[in-house]
This record gives C-alpha cells, sequence and structure tokens, in this order.
C-alpha cells in the first residue's frame, strides 16, 4: 500500500494516521535535543531534573491508562484529541514558567516527552486503530511503516530543534530562550493534532458487540487475553526501565558533558539514529514472515545491546557517534512486529486495552530511570553506568521474552505452516 494511492475502505484513515503519527513525532523529537538542556539551563540540579522527568513519565502513565482502558468504550477518537489536548497544555505551562512546581505540575498532568519516543495514549489507540482497518495480513508491514513514518519525523524534529537552539544562541539569546523555541513548536503540534483526529472517520472505533451476546466480564478493558498481556507488560517495563537509562536527552546531555557538542551536532546526531532506526524497521516484515514474530524481536534485539554497553568506551566523538549509529540500525527491528505480536494474540476488541496496559507498563517502567539516571550522567567518572546498566537489563529482557512466548504463536504464523505429513 502507498499513502499516495487509497484503494480500500478505511486506507484514508490509515493515510490520516500515518500523518498525526508523523506530525507528533517531529514534536517529540524536537524536544529530545532540548528538554533536558532546557531544565539544566534554568538550574535544576540532576536530581531536580530527573525528578521531574520521573513525574512526567509517572502522571503520563496514570492518565494514559485510564483513556486506552476506556478508548473502546468512550470512542477512540474523543481519546487521540484529549491526548492532543493535554500535549497543548503541557507545553504551554513549559513555554509560560520557569517555576519548578509549575512545572512538575505540569509534566504530571500534561503529556510531555522526555524520551523522544511515543507518550500518551496515541500510540495504543492508533495501533488497535490500524491492526483494525488492515487486517491480520498486512499488519506488521503496516507497523513497520508506521515505525518509519514517527522515525523519520522524530529524526526531522531532532535535526531542526537542533539548529533552531544553536542559531539562536548564536544570535545572542541566552540557553534557555534558545531551547524555549523548539517548546513553543511542542505546543502548536498539540493544536494541529487535535484538528486532524477530528478528521478520523468511525471506521477506527471498536467493533459494537451485538445485543445477544452476553456480557464478557473484564478487567482493564481486557476478558479472556488478560494473563498473556499482563505477562508480556511485565517484560516490556524492564525493556523500558533499562531503555530509561539511554532515552535521547540523556544521550544528548552525555555528548555535551564528555565532548562539548554543540545543539546543532547533537540535533544531527539524533537526526541519524532515528532515521537509521526508521529504515531498519522495513526489514521488520520480512524478518518475521520467515522467522517469526517474537525471534525477530530477540535476534535482532540482542546485538544492539551489546553495542549500547560499547558506547562510553569510546575515546572520540566519531566513534561513539558511529557506535550509536550501528546499535540504532538494528536496535528497533523489534517496535513494530512487537506491536503487531500484542495486536494478533488478544481479541478485536481487546486491542486498544491490550496496547494500552503494555504501553502504560513500558512508561511506568521508563519512568523510575530517569531518578537513578540523571545523578549518574551528571557525576565525573559514572557516566558510563547508565549504558552498562541499560545494556545488561535489556539482555535479559531478551531471553525472558524468548523463553516464555517463543511457543505462543500469532494464528497467522500458525496458518501459514504447511499441514502435517
Amino acid at each position: 500500500m502507498t499513502l499516495s494511492r487509497v484503494h480500500r475502505p478505511g486506507d484514508r484513515d490509515v493515510a490520516l494516521l500515518f500523518v498525526t503519527r508523523g506530525v507528533r513525532m517531529f514534536a517529540y523529537g524536537s524536544l529530545s535535543v532540548v528538554l533536558v538542556l532546557y531544565l539544566t539551563a534554568l538550574g535544576l540540579s540532576g536530581t531536580e531534573t530527573g525528578l521531574l522527568l520521573t513525574l512526567t513519565l509517572l502522571g503520563d502513565a496514570a492518565v494514559s491508562l485510564w483513556l486506552t482502558t476506556h478508548a473502546d468504550r468512550i470512542g477512540r477518537r474523543r481519546v487521540l484529541v484529549v491526548g492532543a489536548g493535554l500535549m497543548l497544555v503541557a507545553g504551554l505551562c513549559f513555554i509560560a514558567t520557569p517555576v519548578y512546581a509549575v512545572l512538575v505540575v505540569a509534566a504530571t498532568i500534561g503529556v510531555i516527552s522526555p524520551s523522544g519516543n511515543e507518550v500518551g495514549p496515541f500510540l495504543a489507540v492508533e495501533q488497535a486503530s490500524l491492526g483494525q482497518l488492515v487486517g491480520a495480513e498486512r499488519r506488521t508491514g503496516i507497523f513497520a511503516r508506521y515505525q518509519l513514518a514517527g522515525s523519520l519525523a522524530a529524526a526531522a524534529g531532532a535535526l531542526i530543534a537542533g539548529v533552531i537552539a544553536q542559531l539562536a544562541i548564536e544570535d545572542g539569546a541566552r540557553p534557555a530562550d534558545g531551547y524555549r523555541l523548539v517548546i513553543i513548536g511542542y505546543a502548536v503540534v498539540g493544536l494541529v493534532l487535535a484538528l486532524l483526529f477530528t478528521r478520523v472517520s468511525a471506521r477506527v472505533e471498536a467493533p459494537r458487540r451485538s445485543g445477544t451476546e452476553p456480557p464478557v466480564t473484564s478487567r482493564l478493558g481486557l476478558h479472556r487475553s488478560q494473563r498473556v498481556v499482563l505477562r508480556l507488560a511485565a517484560l516490556f517495563a524492564l525493556d523500558a526501565f533499562a531503555g530509561g537509562f539511554v532515552i535521547a536527552s540523556f544521550i544528548a546531555l552525555w555528548f555535551e558533558l564528555r565532548f562539548g557538542a554543540d545543539p546543532a551536532a547533537l540535533g544531527a546526531l539524533i537526526f541519524g539514529a532515528n532515521l537509521l532506526a526508521g529504515l531498519s524497521a522495513l526489514a521488520a516484515g520480512p524478518l518475521a514472515a520467515r522467522f517469526g514474530l517474537v525471534r525477530t524481536m530477540v535476534f535482532t534485539h540482542l546485538p544492539s545491546n551489546i553495542l549500547l554497553m560499547l558506547v562510553p568506551l569510546m575515546p572520540t566523538v566519531g566513534l561513539a557517534a558511529a557506535v550509536i549509529l550501528l546499535r540504532f540500525s538494528i536496535s528497533q527491528m523489534d517496535v513494530p512486529t512487537r506491536q503487531s505480536y500484542t495486536m494478533a494474540v488478544v481479541a478485536a476488541d481487546e486491542r486498544s486495552a491490550a496496547a494500552g496496559v503494555t504501553g502504560i507498563a513500558r512508561s511506568l517502567g521508563v519512568a523510575a530511570s530517569p531518578l537513578i539516571a540523571a545523578p549518574l550522567y551528571l557525576t565525573a567518572g559514572l557516566a558510563w553506568l547508565p549504558f552498562a546498566i541499560a545494556g545488561g537489563l535489556k539482555v535479559a529482557y531478551d531471553l525472558l521474552l524468548y523463553r516464555g512466548f517463543v511457543g505462543l504463536r500469532p494464528p497467522e504464523e500458525v496458518r501459514s505452516e504447511p499441514p502435517a505429513r
């Protein structure tokens, strides 16, 4: 499918959801370059910065958990519009005041992405909608292209944000004011997203149960798939906790402290990382078709974690950047396969909830990391430790995922097997 040719019913909505993904990830990518730099420019300590980022992710998890587990009942489109509004509010608060207490409240109840990755209810609801619109045979490929669209947009956002901040600072602006220009754009994107989500059709809404079907007892919006989803959620939380030690904002901070990299160079680095990550996602579909979703997740993720642990051992900025870029060229192939697998092993009316619960588990996992990681990055002699912690925990996640789920295959993989003779 190409986004310029819409043939199937619902493909207009697919294209529109790709657009909203791109617009949103552009904003997240831009913020990932400047957020920690902005907070430190305001005079926040490592502990204060870590606490703010932790509360940002915890608040997002709480709000998103309620929204995503109710989305199939109250309306997916309504939830998406609400999420965009929370993004706008958070951005406006960060623009308006440097008062720490206000920033904490705004970060806790709003939608702010310190990692450059998805936050809020958007990803869960859009995954459920896409999985419903395209069907099993197209799902992994669509998710790979959806990942690519987001990565390319985040890359562009990071590059442009670095250039804007650098030009403003070179023109005489204080660093905090240069970074604030990027946050203004973030708030504007929240408004744009709210308008775009009003154009999505009712085809994305969850299928309604007929009046003759017995009511289903559910918890967190799940019924028959509760056990599987909760097991996946626990593992995804471990992976996210590890990833929280090396979010894009921290990588930018590490390169600035270790090598004196300026905002434009940092933006270019994050641009390259996101570009490679997005392009690598295109390989996820063919690999999954050949080896299966779980094997593709694990066998592409393991070597990237070894590379992650090597980054702080590099003696020059060029070598460190090269290892980061090599790592990102293979580290994100598990994302579309992970998303596709989650949609495949649950019932159709559990998809928003399943994506929401696993997504919130990731948000909760990553929320704890900044509180530990920020002081380490700002302590001489310990800045290497977050990379080692992240890589080691991610290896453990890969091994546990393979052991626990390689035998639980999606229906389409079982159907594609040749009959036994």
